[in-house]
């Protein structure tokens, strides 16, 4: 009977790289989906593509993965720059911190429509407000 070679038969499985790990691809800790570490129009990836959840691991410098919290960042809001540049709002669910993080090209437009126009939906703000400006 011939030998198996038991690492022959296993599934090939995706390297998961830690957040702030270059390359390789890690798990959402809100949809659970696999998210590659690079992404278009950023240097570093810091949120879901799909959902827009983040964990909290830059601690002042984007990219510098230091924060101790490491707890589940949520997206509040957007807001935009002078130049146009969209920024997702996140709150930290473990610490409340608020942190503003860059778009990235391959972002669910969807998504960050969904939580734009969330304050619209809000019934305290009266829409004829908005027309006036």
């Amino acid at each position: 009977m011939p030998r198996r070679n038991p690492g022959r038969d296993r599934p090939q499985r995706r390297k998961q790289a830690r957040h702030g790990e270059p390359g390789g691809a890690f798990r959402c800790v809100g949809c659970r989906l696999d998210v590659p570490m690079i992404a278009p129009g950023t240097a570093h990836r810091n949120h879901c593509p799909h959902c827009l959840t983040s964990l909290h691991v830059d601690h002042r410098v984007p990219g510098d993965r230091r924060a101790a919290c490491r707890g589940r960042m949520t997206a509040l809001s957007v807001t935009v720059r002078q130049d146009g540049e969209w920024l997702i709002i996140h709150h930290c669910q473990s610490c409340d911190e608020l942190s503003a993080n860059r778009i990235a090209g391959d972002d669910n437009a969807l998504a960050l429509l969904r939580i734009a126009i969330r304050p619209l939906s809000d019934t305290r703000l009266p829409v004829s407000a908005l027309l006036t400006l």
